[in-house]
């Protein structure tokens, strides 16, 4: 048994981002030009056709202790539609398996939800566990697992807010196209909690906003897509206007024939970095043939 959601047509929100002093694999000429048929829809903004269904199962404390822990499979472009479903878990259950697909059965991302503390092994942390070590790395050679941001990141999100070049719109302007709309994520008399709430896929958002600071060593100019996210409220939800701080540690480096991939994990504390509110898990592959000179100096790592 399943729930399933309707046809959505997702809007493509990054067309202009920019990271190292380029366009992003959003863009339609970049894209292309990596070998794609245009820039992809960003992956998270499809966590958002999930929420209403998994609201269905587990109400209120969705919003709260919810996880989506998703891998992504094929991109989606501006103008395909997609359609959110979920397995039915026992009645009691606490997790179960979702999917998201286009509307003619091609999947688009497959995903764990769970409602915590007690979530068992999310698909994120399954696919961790089967990573094999990767070879002599180029692109992330100076990475190692364990190391951490360079500093404690300050964050918030404001309802009309710019959230710079990696994110170049506001909170406000994706409320205006997200594919599930709610009234708590923008007004507070309407939300349970008396504050309106920062939406499942903005979190990514908020979690990425400052990740310059953390100064991570990777080479470039280059370009990356995310492969894989989890998102997690340990002590949600997170709140439109509220100062939070951010600390980041790479768990985990990987390779593919294509990528090479770090693995960070995101806390999102309080303002006082006493209290875990929410944490992400994402996988950034970076493109091998995208960094110029790649085939050489892996050649000379032998």
């Amino acid at each position: 048994m399943t729930l399933a959601g309707p046809l959505r047509r997702p809007r493509q929100m990054l067309a202009h981002q920019e990271y190292g002093g380029h366009s992003s694999i959003h863009d339609d000429a970049m894209a292309e030009k990596l070998g794609f048929r245009a820039g992809p829809i960003e992956g998270p903004t499809h966590f958002s056709q999930f929420v209403p269904l998994l609201a269905h199962l587990w109400g209120r404390e969705w919003f709260e202790r919810g996880c989506l822990s998703a891998h992504y499979l094929n991109m989606v472009v501006e103008g395909e539609e997609v359609r959110a479903i979920v397995d039915l878990p026992p009645a009691g259950g606490r997790s179960t398996r979702v999917r998201a697909e286009k509307a003619d059965g091609t999947p688009v991302l497959e995903a764990s939800a769970s409602l915590g503390p007690a979530h068992g092994p999310t698909l994120l942390e399954q696919r961790m566990a089967e990573l094999r070590p990767p070879g002599p790395l180029v692109i992330l050679e100076a990475l190692h697992v364990g190391m951490r941001g360079a500093r404690d990141e300050r964050v918030r999100m404001d309802a009309t807010q710019h959230m710079g070049a990696l994110y170049p719109f506001s909170l406000a302007d994706k409320l205006g196209v997200i594919t599930e709309h709610s009234p708590w994520y923008a007004d507070a008399a309407a939300s349970p909690w008396g504050r309106p709430i920062i939406p499942l896929e903005m979190i990514s958002v908020l979690a990425q906003y400052t990740s310059r600071e953390a100064q991570f060593p990777v080479k470039g100019p280059a370009v990356g897509l995310f492969a894989d996210l989890e998102i997690r409220l340990i002590e949600g939800p997170l709140f439109v206007g509220e100062d939070y701080l951010i600390r980041r540690e790479v768990v985990a480096l990987a390779e593919s024939r294509r990528t090479e991939s770090m693995w960070i994990r995101t806390d999102i504390l309080d303002a006082s970095g006493q209290r875990l509110l929410a944490q992400t898990l994402l996988n950034s592959a970076t493109l091998k043939h995208s960094y110029a000179g790649y085939e050489a100096e892996r050649a000379a790592k032998g």
